[in-house]
């Protein structure tokens, strides 16, 4: 597929490529996708779904041969994505102790460039990966091989998603400082409102039931004392910022996690609350993917952990057309 305006083919490869978020958002951008790095199988399997024309290989990038790219393939590769291992940069992961070798998959985009010298780089990660004791040493390194860097915190709201998702990006080009991103001035609606499905076949339990924990209650207690008895609301599981474990339903949904964390609480018909968790389509919407991306494999526990992992595609999108727009192509 040609770059609009460029009259040439511009190829990436998508590192710890997973679900395919990244690849999705190049290749709303018109870049074609050449081949996808990942070693979980389920990923794979989603993946080649959406894109069966895209080499997949089932493997760690930490001992993944790089020639092998330039073997199987035999084009030149223009773009490298990459989402590194976050878990262990994320403050999600509170006072547990840190795995030193899952922040070093970073290096790997080192290890990869030097072999395919991608003109281009675009690196995705939490924003806490600043505060990993590497992260200067790693961004020298990628300046030592050329890169011009821009480093950037982005809010996947500004880019049309309805979510409140602020990831750092890191991105290199070979021959121009990259341009700025900036947030879009027009986008679609980014509140929970615009993707949930009020009207499903969904099935929703009573909110007081015996069983319910006594969190969840106070949470939703929380909740209704603020918007009223007859106004929907999120109940918000895992998160410790300080919002009272809810959410209203006219603002961006809070950051997707790989955990099943959002439910949905509306007044029945009865006259009493009742609840449900969001599903997977709903997820899929508010991180940004189209509707229809397949997620047809495994549990409904593996397709929200993939969600979770993912890019949101019109951010990545954003981003590429930017970095490789007509008036940043000179020389290529």
């Amino acid at each position: 597929m040609n770059k609009k305006g460029t009259g040439k083919t511009i190829r990436a490869v998508d590192l710890f490529a997973g679900v395919g978020g990244s690849s999705c958002g190049a290749h709303l951008a018109g870049v074609d996708v050449v081949a996808a790095i990942d070693a979980w199988t389920l990923a794979k399997k989603n993946y080649s779904l959406n894109f069966p024309h895209t080499e997949y290989f089932k493997h760690k990038c930490e001992t993944f041969d790089v020639s092998r790219i330039a073997t199987t393939l035999t084009v030149p590769i223009d773009l490298l994505l990459a989402s590194p291992e976050c878990t262990n940069h994320t403050c999600a992961k509170g006072s547990a102790e840190r795995s030193e070798e899952s922040r070093e998959t970073a290096f790997q985009v080192i290890r990869f460039a030097k072999v395919l010298r991608p003109r281009w780089i675009v690196i995705e990660n939490v924003v806490h990966m600043k505060n990993w004791e590497r992260y200067d040493e790693w961004c020298a390194e990628l300046v030592r091989m050329g890169y011009n860097l821009r480093k950037q915190v982005l809010n996947a709201s500004d880019f049309g998603v309805p979510q409140t998702r602020k990831r750092l990006f890191i991105i290199g080009d070979r021959l121009a400082i990259p341009p700025k991103v900036s947030p879009l001035t027009a986008t679609a609606s980014q509140a929970v409102t615009s993707f949930i499905n009020r009207n499903g076949t969904y099935p929703f339990t009573l909110l007081r039931t015996p069983n319910r924990a006594k969190g969840t209650l106070q949470r939703a207690r929380r909740a209704i004392k603020n918007v009223g008895s007859n106004s929907p609301f999120l109940l918000v599981y895992y998160g410790t910022d300080g919002a009272g474990g809810w959410q209203k339903v006219d603002r961006p949904l809070r950051t997707v996690t790989t955990v099943d964390r959002f439910a949905y609480v509306r007044m029945g018909a009865a006259g009493k609350h009742e609840m449900r968790m969001l599903q997977v389509p709903e997820i899929q919407a508010a991180m940004g993917f189209p509707p229809d991306f397949r997620l047809e494999h495994g549990t409904r526990r593996d397709k929200i952990k993939s969600l979770g992992n993912a890019v949101c595609p019109p951010v990545m999108k954003r981003i590429i057309e930017v970095l490789t727009s007509s008036n940043n192509m000179p020389g290529i």
